[in-house]
């Protein structure tokens, strides 16, 4: 007998993340802000985040969500298994944040993350993703 619904694709979670992270915390709940920067080497959404996964402090927690602009990522997953742990896949249509990947822990809070367009030249990237840190832009 099958399932009617497949498992969510299982993916190690590789080291190697280009990632920059801010070094001070969110200020307040009113203001959003972004947290860091995210320079992923595609828009292959199921290849992408076990390794952006894998980057984050471990004082964020397990990421059980992630919330990303539809039009920007096509094809993701609604649900992937990253280094044993299931994370839910959301998808927004916001024109707002086309840009922007927005990670949730259960019990600990929100982070947002500017996406670098994957075709960005090295030094550009790179200035943007200090840009993010530094001003939370």
């Amino acid at each position: 007998m099958t399932s009617a619904s497949s498992p969510p694709p299982s993916v190690p979670a590789p080291s190697g993340a280009r990632l920059r992270i801010a070094d001070q915390p969110r200020r307040g709940s009113t203001a959003r802000r972004i947290d860091g920067a995210w320079w992923p080497r595609s828009y292959d959404l199921a290849a992408e985040l076990p390794g952006l996964l894998g980057g984050l402090p471990g004082a964020w927690g397990r990421i059980d969500s992630v919330l990303v602009n539809g039009d920007t990522w096509p094809d993701c997953p609604e649900r992937m298994v990253v280094a044993g742990n299931a994370v839910h896949v959301g998808r927004t249509d916001s024109p707002t944040a086309p840009h922007t990947v927005c990670l949730l822990t259960p019990g600990r809070g929100r982070w947002d993350l500017l996406v670098v367009p994957p075709a960005t030249e090295e030094a550009e990237a790179r200035r943007l993703m200090a840009r993010a840190v530094e001003q939370g832009v």
